[in-house]
């Protein structure tokens, strides 16, 4: 998300960080590529204007002009102006209610509610320790009912069924009177969804938020369709009152100008972006982190959040042990750090996250995506359990083989058995205490070890 967006202001703001003096006309040109910049990222334009002006304001002041580092200075203002567009902090969840609490969640078809609603089960059950009933009040659209209850299934939601020959508003009513009876904490209601605004479906959506009274009702918006986006969002908070906007496909979508205009223009926060298919691909709208991440300085306080909740710790101290015993680091204990890393979006993904990162050029990022960590785990899977404990014993038929096996060449299998030991040195300065205290210390200031970030 934010690629293109993220690519245009960065040598933009790179031409300025190499001046020592700005000037007003300096500034102008600056703000003159944002402006495009912006615009091309599909941003509302009186957002564009208005977010300008007040960049423009504070960059032809005296904490830029008499700043040793003006570039600097430039770029702290954009960053902190797209802070405040954006909403200034993370709105969360309102959970306090009495139980249950009421999520309704509303949109246009094709935005991804049906699944938005089982993301959002999961992460109430794993990170706020929820339990969560989830009930369908489509009965328009064919299997909606059935999908949504195979969603419930596969992140461990309690299902409230239904059928489509009941009335919407006597669904969600009695899925909460069942909520409540069951001692459930929250209720996420799935409404259906219509291939454009009209009228009845805004006089069902209200008539059910009548009913059930939600703590929180979110509208679910595919960030792809750019300002589309933002017109139905306020379409939709003229006929309910809105508590937030759930962005999803932002994975998909490189612009990012629905994010940066919605706070502005309907007045709602987005509270959840949709980062992938996946149902743990649901993350909190940080506005700091996602600024921050536009403008390559990373994003460091997410990724930490991802390590401590997606890695195995069991697995994590057991490695610890065997490298700080010297008992060496081999292949099959890369391949658990590798699928440790794809839980966590893969190494492209967590690069988005490093300060730094962005500016580095488009075909580095491919070289650590996906695709190629497959491919890593596909070779050492067609390797013998001692091959991969003793990669010094693989020679020339054996790499053939292998390469055979995963469906690569042999120029591949050497290639890994490279990296493999570097990383194995990397390992070995680890297991000394002093060298571990110190990587660390360069993590918490925003670095990555051995790359001088």
């Amino acid at each position: 998300m934010f690629s293109n967006l993220g690519d245009r202001l960065r040598k933009t703001f790179k031409n300025l960080s190499g001046r020592g003096r700005l000037s007003e006309d300096n500034i102008r040109d600056a703000l003159r590529e944002v402006r495009v910049a912006l615009l091309e990222a599909d941003v509302s334009l009186p957002v564009v204007k208005a977010f300008l002006e007040r960049v423009r304001e504070r960059a032809v002041g005296r904490e830029v002009i008499d700043s040793l580092q003006p570039g600097q200075a430039v770029i702290k203002v954009v960053h902190d102006e797209m802070v405040s567009l954006m909403g200034a902090h993370n709105d969360s969840l309102n959970l306090a209610a009495r139980a249950p609490v009421v999520i309704l969640l509303a949109g246009l078809q094709g935005a991804g509610k049906t699944t938005t609603v089982g993301k959002l089960a999961r992460y109430l059950a794993e990170r706020e320790r929820k339990s969560v009933t989830v009930v369908s009040a489509d009965v328009y659209r064919p299997a909606a009912i059935d999908q949504l209850q195979r969603v419930a299934e596969s992140v461990g939601a309690q299902f409230h069924p239904s059928t489509s020959d009941e009335d919407p508003v006597q669904i969600a009513r009695g899925a909460v009177e069942a909520a409540r009876r069951a001692g459930r904490d929250v209720l996420i209601v799935d409404t259906a969804g219509r291939l454009h605004v009209d009228e009845a479906l805004m006089d069902e959506v209200r008539r059910i938020h009548q009913a059930v009274e939600p703590v929180e009702t979110l509208f679910v918006v595919d960030s792809m369709t750019g300002q589309d986006a933002v017109n139905s969002a306020r379409a939709f908070d003229e006929a309910l009152p809105l508590t937030g906007v759930i962005l999803t496909k932002t994975d998909g979508d490189a612009r990012g100008g629905a994010a940066l205009s919605l706070r502005e223009v309907t007045g709602k926060p987005i509270k959840f972006l949709g980062i992938g298919e996946a149902m743990d691909a649901l993350e909190p709208f940080h506005p700091d982190r996602v600024a921050s991440r536009i403008l390559g300085m990373g994003d460091v306080l997410s990724l930490v959040e991802d390590i401590e909740r997606k890695v195995d710790r069991e697995k994590a101290e057991k490695l610890a042990t065997k490298v700080r015993k010297g008992r060496g680091f081999d292949l099959a204990d890369f391949r658990d750090q590798l699928a440790q890393m794809e839980q966590m979006g893969g190494l492209a993904g967590m690069v988005d996250k490093l300060p730094g990162m962005g500016n580095l050029p488009g075909n580095v990022i491919d070289q650590v995506g996906n695709r190629q960590t497959r491919r890593i785990v596909a070779i050492i899977d067609s390797m013998t359990p001692q091959e991969r404990a003793h990669p010094g014993i693989i020679r020339g038929s054996r790499k053939k083989r292998i390469a055979l096996g995963s469906g690569t060449q042999v120029q591949d299998v050497n290639r890994l058995l490279k990296q493999f030991g570097q990383m194995q040195k990397m390992m070995k300065k680890m297991g000394n205490k002093k060298n571990m205290m110190r990587m660390m210390g360069q993590l918490r200031k925003g670095g990555m070890p051995g790359m001088g970030l």
